[in-house]
């Protein structure tokens, strides 16, 4: 095929939408569905219009091929473990008796079984549900949903696509069942897993489909020899099956690296590979190999992750290269769009030239589509998209919103010694056990309390004018009461004001501080139907004024027990936002940490003596491939150091994770030396607290006793259970008795029970200690 011929072919898609609808009509049905407001037949037609909107969406912006299957209820994730027939033990009877009821037990628990285990994807702020495996697993095909939403796209008449999570990726994932050796290794399951594979796909070949997308982007991580051969095992065994539709091999997140010749001598018709980051690694392997001769290659020259107008004479150069390197060019995002928000355009309080530089899920699909067509017909048929984006391009690198001389000269500034405590780990622990007066197994909780209704009511009530702030700050003064008066009869040691004032817990900050904007219709899907509004970081960043002080010495003036100074740390603002990229995220994390230095100096000033600074994107930031990790762990750790070591001995600093692969980075959480950790263990069984051990870290942890992602509650006896585990691992000295997250999603009632059998829990466990 000449160039000429392959440009002329180059076509526009991408490999998956946000679900939510512009509204979050998904989130909102299906809560409405848990309560039994709605009905599950008004469940799926919310669904199936959220499905043919975004069809229709995407096809009349110019998109060629359309994806299905990347919809989903609660996770896609999931969704493979039903498509794959891997329901665990315990779910089944539920699946069997009402398939939609259980499979939000396998998302969320019920009061009687407990959930699967949730963590983050790769380096994302997206939770998927890890599947549960062991050696006698089997495999069982279910296409129904991935046909079926093929169906809805060729009834319309589209070129539609179906995407599935790869089979490789879905072992790598995976986790040893409860009760299973914690040494078995899922990718043996691999020749199991593969049939069911490739019945999925013959029966999308019968239902139409030309094509299927599978999406491989643990091969974007280092993988050992046995790994890379798994994967083409598995391409050789799908690739030459009969009877199935052409294959699209998807990676995304990264290089591919030793990956890509395993895949490029693959017997698939295609790959897709991520050209934005990851551009010049992949440019330069694909050429190593010689290219995809024969094949299709999708390239992800937009970014799916971030929200930066797209630099299109860039990408058009980029996939100018492509062109000599396969048979057939497409364009596409880097990943699916599921990471970005819906539509900037949306956004009416955006300072104009802001939202200049700005492109959402709906403008990247617009830039994608314009790529395609000036890599098919030219530069002379995109001239307009052109000149709109090099005006907004030369607009960002010229704006004085972007640069603060003073904020820069700060951080200039800063030395080592800014990063250390003034005393060793043993000293301070003296001091704040003095200062503290603690009882063994101290109980606490990690911020947030239940966020009710009328607080989202008063919140809502303040911004329409329908109250002044004298009304709304007494609201959250009765709420910050209520919280310290319960927390004090349960009997918590140390107790939170439980955040009533705040939207979210990096939005709050952001609102407050230079550098950052704030959306009203951004948001993005975390897990389930939690979303958030990440906020765009535009700007150096400072703070003009305290931030929590006020409220945080209201709560303490309420109680003699101490009180917690509650901030978010400077790598979950990076991570937990849409981050400028046009400096180093560690010039970008320092900024944030003297910020948060300073809120720290105020809320001791003001006679606040636990402080903690939560970290829980600390892994989920790590970069996928470990000769980068060393360079992230050094600014990231160091920025939560600066942000935290200018207290005194006798100030105990906390800090927070969850959800997250915690052994990863146990030599980080010790170098970050905070007093306490609290970490998420319940759904993974304590497992945090036997890295720990195993690491030796020699200072207090508190490994979560109460699932708070799941409605169930927790019995004193299960907390019990869970403490004692932890005792195996950690001394009674050094350990502390939490949930595994803030509380903001639960509701009263079971928070309530759970934190009353959580203290319960923790004076049995005392007791049991006081008579050995």
């Amino acid at each position: 095929m000449t160039t000429k011929t392959a440009a002329a072919a180059a076509q526009a898609t991408v490999y998956g939408y946000p679900r939510q609808g512009e509204n979050r009509e998904l989130k909102k049905a299906i809560e409405g569905y848990w309560k039994g407001r709605v009905t599950a037949e008004a469940l799926r037609t919310t669904a199936c219009e959220l499905r043919r909107s975004n069809r229709q969406e995407l096809t009349a912006a110019g998109i060629h091929e359309v994806p299905t299957g990347d919809f989903s209820y609660y996770d896609h994730v999931l969704d493979t473990t039903v498509m794959v027939g891997a329901i665990p033990e315990r779910h089944r009877a539920a699946v069997a008796a009402d398939a939609p009821d259980g499979y939000f037990a396998m998302a969320r628990g019920t009061q009687d079984v407990a959930p699967l285990e949730m963590t983050k994807w790769f380096d994302t702020n997206y939770h998927y549900l890890v599947p549960e495996l062991g050696p006698d697993t089997v495999f069982t095909a279910d296409s129904a949903k991935q046909v079926a939403e093929l169906k809805e796209a060729l009834a319309e008449g589209l070129t539609a696509r179906p995407v599935l999570v790869g089979p490789v990726t879905y072992l790598l994932l995976s986790k040893p069942a409860p009760g299973v050796a914690a040494d078995f290794d899922p990718l043996t399951l691999l020749d199991r897993l593969l049939p069911v594979y490739a019945e999925v796909l013959a029966d999308l070949r019968a239902a139409g489909a030309e094509w299927v997308q599978l999406d491989e982007p643990a091969l974007v991580q280092d993988r050992t020899p046995a790994e890379l051969n798994a994967a083409e095992r598995a391409y050789r065994d799908l690739g030459t099956a009969t009877d199935r539709p052409k294959l699209l091999v998807a990676s995304y997140f990264g290089r591919l690296g030793d990956a890509l010749p395993v895949l490029a001598k693959a017997p698939v018709e295609g790959l897709a590979l991520d050209f934005t980051d990851a551009a010049a690694a992949n440019l330069d392997a694909l050429a190593a190999v010689g290219g995809l001769s024969g094949k299709r290659l999708v390239a992800g020259v937009v970014n799916g992750r971030n929200i930066w107008v797209n630099d299109l004479e860039k990408s058009l150069a980029t996939l100018g290269t492509l062109l000599g390197l396969a048979d057939r060019v497409d364009v596409a995002g880097s990943c699916s769009l599921l990471h970005v928000p819906l539509d900037a355009a949306l956004e009416k309080d955006v300072d104009p030239q802001i939202l200049t530089w700005l492109a959402f899920a709906r403008q990247k699909t617009a830039e994608i589509v314009a790529l395609a067509k000036g890599l098919a017909q030219g530069t002379d048929a995109i001239t307009a998209e052109l000149t709109v984006n090099r005006a907004a391009l030369s607009s960002r690198a010229t704006s004085p919103i972007t640069r603060d001389p003073a904020v820069r000269a700060r951080a200039e500034a800063v030395t080592d010694a800014d990063s250390r405590r003034s005393q060793p780990y043993a000293d301070r622990a003296a001091a704040q056990r003095t200062h503290l007066g603690l009882p063994l197994l101290p109980t606490t909780t990690i911020g947030s309390f239940p966020q009710t209704t009328e607080l989202r009511t008063a919140r809502a009530d303040l911004r329409a004018g329908r109250i002044d702030t004298a009304g709304y700050e007494e609201r959250i003064k009765t709420e910050i009461r209520d919280v310290i008066s319960f927390q004090e009869k349960t009997g918590i040691d140390v107790l939170v004001h439980g955040e009533p004032e705040r939207n979210d817990m990096v939005q709050y900050f952001a609102e407050q501080l230079t550098g950052y904007l704030a959306t009203q219709h951004g948001w993005v899907q975390s897990y389930g139907t939690r979303y958030v509004r990440p906020p765009v970081l535009a700007g150096d960043i400072s703070r003009p004024e305290p931030m929590t002080v006020r409220w945080t010495s209201y709560a303490q003036s309420l109680s003699d027990r101490p009180v917690k100074g509650m901030l978010t740390g400077p790598v979950t603002m990076l991570a937990w936002s849409f981050v400028r990229d046009d400096q180093p995220l560690g010039d970008t994390a320092r900024q944030v940490a003297l910020a948060l230095r300073d809120e720290v100096g105020d809320l001791e000033a003001n006679g606040t003596s636990v402080i903690q600074v939560d970290e829980p994107a600390l892994r989920e930031t790590l970069p996928l491939r470990a000769a980068d990790h060393s360079a992230y762990l050094d600014w990231a750790t160091e920025a939560f150091r600066l942000s935290t070591a200018g207290v005194r001995p006798e100030t105990q600093i906390h800090t927070h994770m969850c959800y997250a692969e915690f052994g990863d980075i146990v030599q980080a959480i010790d170098d970050l030396d905070a007093d306490v950790i609290s970490l998420e263990a319940a759904r993974s069984h304590m497992q945090v607290a036997y890295e720990l051990a195993d690491h030796g870290y020699p200072r207090e942890a508190g490994p979560g006793v109460y699932d708070i992602h799941s409605p169930r509650i927790p019995s004193q006896e299960e907390a019990a259970t869970l403490l004692r585990t932890g005792l195996k691992a950690i001394p009674a000295e050094r350990l502390w008795v939490n949930p595994d997250c803030g509380l903001k999603t639960r509701a009263w009632p079971e928070t309530r029970t759970s934190l009353e059998n959580l203290v319960a829990a923790a004076r049995t466990v005392r007791a049991e200690l006081d008579s050995d």
